[in-house]
């Protein structure tokens, strides 16, 4: 058997750890912080934020989040729902002129039954896809291949909105 080392991950599960012993959101923590180059907080709006994901599906890789730490959707006001959805076509835009993706996965894991890792901040999934950017790394190893580093995205992404 190979093995396919990840040192960068002991940081995510650490912070996994540590955060629910605390009890703290991680989104509430890094928008609050106001070191935005750090946390990689992209975009800042009247009630919600732009973030990249720290542990992204693809290169790319962002979420919106209302800046109000809340976990239902229904329990949104509408300023903050159409903020959220504005920055949803803002970060399309974005990865469209950055990384020229073919497609996008959107989305909602809404509570931990449906597979949200940040249950208690709701938060919206935008995902850039090729097509062929599936490989067998996922299916034989379980193992993801993201080329370009968060630090890479988060400048191309920053340098677009300027």
């Amino acid at each position: 058997m190979k093995t396919l080392w990840a040192p960068w991950r002991m940081k995510f599960v650490k912070s996994i750890k540590k955060n629910r012993k605390n009890k703290k959101c991680i989104l509430c923590n890094k928008v609050k912080e106001l070191n935005d180059k750090k946390n990689y907080v992209l975009y800042r709006g009247k009630k919600s934020f732009i973030i990249l994901n720290l542990y992204p599906y693809s290169n790319g890789h962002l979420m919106v989040a209302p800046n109000r730490h809340i976990a239902e959707l229904d329990k949104l006001s509408s300023e903050e729902i159409i903020e959220l959805m504005d920055l949803v076509n803002l970060s399309i835009k974005l990865l469209k002129k950055t990384h020229n993706p073919d497609g996008f996965n959107i989305g909602i894991n809404y509570g931990k039954a449906a597979g949200a890792g940040i249950d208690k901040h709701i938060h919206i999934h935008i995902v850039p896809r090729w097509f062929g950017d599936v490989n067998f790394m996922p299916v034989i190893s379980d193992t993801k291949i993201i080329p370009e580093s968060l630090d890479s995205t988060y400048q191309k992404l920053k340098k677009e909105l300027q």
